[in-house]
């Protein structure tokens, strides 16, 4: 019997001893614990975490389609939460926030979602949501239903996340990227290869590896368009 599916290799069994056992490679939301300030926040029933940012095309006269595409500004980090009224607090406080109204707020908050899909510890996910602002707070009163939920809305500034192998800080977010290739061995950029001449990846000057600094957060890194060299892709180095 084969481990992994033929046609895509996706894990199937696990095989720890040499013997073929039976697993679960589906991460679920059980796994998840939601933090602020080192405390975890109860009774939350949704977390919603949005990154998106435009794309511009870029045409020109006497050509049929796009000659070009680029993103044309920053990613926007939004997000909501949905969490019952519980242990007499709601949700701004349960945020670790000394007041319940959003226009009381002065100053964001962290916070870090700890992914313990894996058991060794050096191996689960922190991802820390930076300066996080309160947007909005809804909440509605209804005969036909008695639990009392609120929501939140809110906007941050940025998203990193990285490994928990005691490499890292949460608060400048450095640490070995998340993206090393999974259960399945996934071949990617910054698994290989040599940066080109004079280019220092830790320093993240040049295009290879710039996803992985940007995506643990790196030397304050918030976006990887700002790195030299993006436009010799395909003469010194290869993005995928």
């Amino acid at each position: 019997m084969v481990t992994s599916a033929p046609n895509t290799g996706s894990t199937l069994y696990g095989t720890p001893t040499g013997s073929q056992i039976n697993k679960t490679s589906t991460a679920i939301s059980t796994n998840i614990i939601i933090m602020v300030n080192d405390r975890a926040v109860g009774a939350v029933q949704s977390m919603a975490i949005n990154e998106k940012r435009t794309i511009k095309m870029v045409d020109e006269v006497g050509t049929d389609g796009h000659i070009d595409s680029v993103p044309n500004a920053s990613t926007n980090i939004t997000g909501t939460c949905q969490r019952i009224r519980f242990d007499r607090l709601r949700v701004a406080e349960a945020f670790s926030r000394g007041f319940i109204h959003a226009a009381s707020q002065v100053y964001p908050f962290d916070i870090v979602i700890l992914d313990k899909q894996k058991r060794n510890a050096a191996n689960q996910i922190s991802t820390v949501i930076k300066n996080v602002w309160i947007s909005g707070i809804s909440y509605t009163y209804q005969a036909n239903d008695w639990v009392i939920t609120d929501n939140m809305e809110w906007e941050a500034e940025t998203i990193f996340s990285f490994l928990n192998n005691g490499q890292g800080n949460g608060l400048i977010g450095q640490g070995t990227p998340v993206a090393q290739g999974g259960e399945i061995g996934v071949v990617h950029m910054g698994q290989g290869g040599s940066p080109p001449s004079g280019v220092n990846i830790q320093s993240g000057d040049g295009v290879v590896n710039i996803e992985q600094l940007v995506d643990t957060g790196a030397a304050g890194r918030r976006g990887s368009l700002d790195a030299a060299g993006l436009i010799d892709l395909g003469a010194d180095s290869q993005l995928f």
